[in-house]
C-alpha cells in the first residue's frame, strides 16, 4: 500500500470515529416496542398482562404498552390471516388462532396439558377453592394425590400449609393458561359458562 492509500485509511478511520452516533427515533421506538409484544404474545401462547409486556418492551408505562398492544389487535384484525389478538378482562392480551381454523387443525396439536382424570380434580379445586387436600381427595379419591403432584410441578395449583392442614388454589398461570379472570368470582362463572363441569363424586382412577 503506498503512503497515499495509507494516509487515505488513516484519513477515513479517523472520519469514522469521529461520526456522531444515531439514535433511534420514537417512530422506531414504538415499532421496535409492536414487534416486541408480537414476539411475546407469539411465543407464549397464552394471556400476558401489561406488566409482563412492559418488561418485554423495556418500559415502565402500562399505557403505552396497553395502546400499542391495541394498535397490535388492530393491525392483525385487518389483515388476512388464521391469527388474532384479544383483549381480555384485567388488560391482557393474547394471540390465538381464529375460530373457523382451529376446528381443521386441532388434531395436529399437541397432546393435551393434563388428561382426563387429573383434569376432573383440577376443575373441583377450581370450584371450590379453596378447598382442603384432605376434602379433595375424599372426593376425588387416593388417586388424586398424583394428580396434585402433577398440577403442582406444571403450576396449575399451589398448597398453602396452615398447621397441619392443606389448603389448594389455583395459580395465575392456571387463569392464564385456559384464558380465565384472575378475579374469583368471575372466574368460575367463566367455568360454569365454558361447561367446565365440577366434578362431584369420588373418581374411579381415571
Amino acid at each position: 500500500m503506498s503512503s497515499s492509500q495509507q494516509k487515505a485509511t488513516h484519513l477515513l478511520k479517523e472520519t469514522t470515529q469521529t461520526l456522531p452516533e444515531t439514535k433511534p427515533s420514537e417512530a422506531e421506538k414504538q415499532q421496535q416496542r409492536l414487534v416486541l409484544i408480537e414476539s411475546a404474545l407469539y411465543v407464549a401462547g397464552r394471556p400476558l398482562d401489561l406488566k409482563t409486556l412492559a418488561s418485554v418492551s423495556k418500559t415502565r408505562s402500562k399505557d403505552l404498552i396497553k395502546q400499542l398492544a391495541r394498535t397490535l389487535r388492530q393491525e392483525y384484525a385487518s389483515r388476512n390471516t388464521c391469527l388474532e389478538i384479544l383483549e381480555l378482562e384485567d388488560s391482557r392480551f393474547v394471540m390465538q388462532l381464529k375460530p373457523k381454523y382451529s376446528s381443521r387443525v386441532q388434531r395436529l396439536a399437541l397432546r393435551p396439558l393434563l388428561t382426563t382424570g387429573p383434569l376432573k380434580t383440577l376443575s373441583y379445586i377450581a370450584y371450590r377453592q379453596p378447598v382442603s387436600q384432605k376434602h379433595v381427595i375424599d372426593v376425588r379419591g387416593h388417586h388424586a394425590y398424583t394428580h396434585l403432584k402433577q398440577m403442582e410441578e406444571l403450576g396449575l395449583i399451589k398448597r398453602e400449609h396452615a398447621g397441619r392442614t392443606k389448603t389448594l388454589r389455583t395459580t395465575p398461570f392456571f387463569a392464564d393458561y385456559f384464558g380465565l379472570s384472575h378475579d374469583l368470582r368471575g372466574m368460575k362463572r367463566q367455568l360454569k359458562r365454558i361447561g367446565f363441569d365440577e366434578p362431584t363424586s369420588r373418581g374411579t382412577g381415571e
